[in-house]
């Protein structure tokens, strides 16, 4: 349904993505960003139901400045390979790439931002960092806690599940306790990663919830 794309960072890298375009006048933007298994077939996937929804969905690959093209499933194996992304992440430098993918929608509409995993942190730092968003989503990003101090330049919602084993709930009430600006789903029972399909902590109940959850939010916030 959509189509590999290159984008330009302001230091001049030039990194792959994905980008999905609807069939009539698009509603708006948003930039998606990928958990550590690369712009592969699930955040293709969710680039396709945002475009089906009237969005254009742009996946900026953020791993690109290590290993280009980067795509994983979800085996123990494969997840093992992908974690050595996130040892010690170049924030900046994704960061970067970030802005590059919001800076390129932005002549579409208003432009928001959803990532899951890793992708959802860089979300809520992009919602405080970055310029030319009108709304941030992110999906059980396990170093948002780290950055609650920093408070958000646009509506930003975020989703965690109860039983993530990686994102204590105390951490998430730290989060809520630091950021009451921010709205904060709690998913019972949910795992990580809950919201994709092809993983085997996939929770259809609470992924039905969220994705609406999500799509409403973005239907509030990004407004022409």
């Amino acid at each position: 349904m959509g189509r590999d794309i290159t984008l330009t960072a302001s230091d001049g890298f030039e990194l792959g993505g994905y980008r999905t375009d609807p069939t009539g006048a698009p509603k708006g933007a948003i930039v998606v960003i990928q958990e550590i298994f690369g712009v592969n077939h699930h955040i293709r996937s969710v680039c396709d139901r945002l475009a089906q929804d009237g969005y254009v969905a742009i996946a900026p690959s953020i791993f690109d400045r290590s290993e280009p093209n980067f795509q994983s499933g979800y085996s123990p194996e494969e997840i093992a390979i992908a974690r050595k992304f996130v040892a010690n992440p170049d924030w900046a430098a994704m960061l970067r790439d970030t802005q590059a993918a919001i800076d390129a929608a932005k002549d579409v509409g208003p432009v928001g931002i959803i990532g899951f995993c890793l992708g959802g942190s860089v979300a809520y730092v992009a919602a405080t960092k970055l310029t030319g968003l009108k709304a941030a989503v992110g999906y059980y990003g396990g170093a948002i806690v780290r950055f609650a101090d920093d408070k958000p330049k646009v509506p930003t919602q975020l989703h965690f599940g109860e039983k993530d084993a990686g994102i204590p709930l105390t951490d998430v009430e730290t989060i809520k306790a630091k950021r009451p600006d921010v709205e904060v789903h709690i998913y019972p029972g949910a795992q990580h990663g809950f919201h994709c399909d092809e993983r085997a902590s996939y929770d259809k109940a609470s992924a039905d919830i969220a994705w609406p959850r999500s799509l409403a939010f973005f239907a509030k916030h990004l407004k022409g």
